[in-house]
């Protein structure tokens, strides 16, 4: 059996050059794993799941919740503990997080799961396979819950429009831009 490789945090300039030199060794790229989530959408607008699907490579869609910031917890009188990097990116944009999870609130509620499960089916439903923190029980479960919702091509849409109309800036100080 051969072994796969994969990247992380590489733009497609990056992981085509990587996928060439995997195959002039006669190995190949099997796996990229990027921050990826409705409101950094920066791996698909610069082609990289295009291309991770037309070469048969998996993508690991990290960061899908944003650290909880689109899971419903967390709203402007509910902030992210201070002091805490996460804190520092979401709380400034709270406000405007309140209108995606309200709406994430919405398909949840249709499809009779928490909202951190829309996220986590919307990256699904994007053809990417999301990396989950799980630190209880509760958290595996409420995975195989958003694997087992299929939002139509519309609700994606939906959401997709509602995260670009925020505007909100999720690249994290160890990332790149990818273009």
């Amino acid at each position: 059996m051969a072994l796969g490789h994969g990247v992380s945090n590489h733009n497609l300039a990056e992981i085509r050059q990587a996928d060439e030199i995997l195959k002039s060794h006669g190995l190949k790229l099997s796996a990229v794993q990027n921050h990826y989530s409705l409101i950094n959408r920066s791996s698909e607008d610069s082609g990289i799941l295009d291309y991770c699907r037309a070469n048969g490579i998996t993508f690991f869609a990290y960061m899908v919740l944003e650290q909880g910031a689109l899971s419903g917890k967390y709203d402007t009188d509910h902030p992210m503990p201070a002091g805490s990097a996460r804190a520092e990116t979401y709380n400034p944009v709270l406000d405007k997080l309140e209108i995606l999870n309200a709406e994430l609130k919405n398909l949840a509620d249709k499809y009779h799961v928490g909202t951190a499960q829309i996220p986590v089916a919307w990256a699904i439903a994007k053809g990417t396979l999301p990396i989950i923190g799980v630190t209880k029980t509760s958290h595996v479960e409420d995975a195989v819950k958003a694997a087992n919702v299929t939002l139509t091509k519309e609700e994606t849409a939906l959401l997709e429009k509602l995260a670009d109309s925020l505007e909100i800036n999720a690249i994290r100080f160890w990332e790149k831009v990818m273009e």
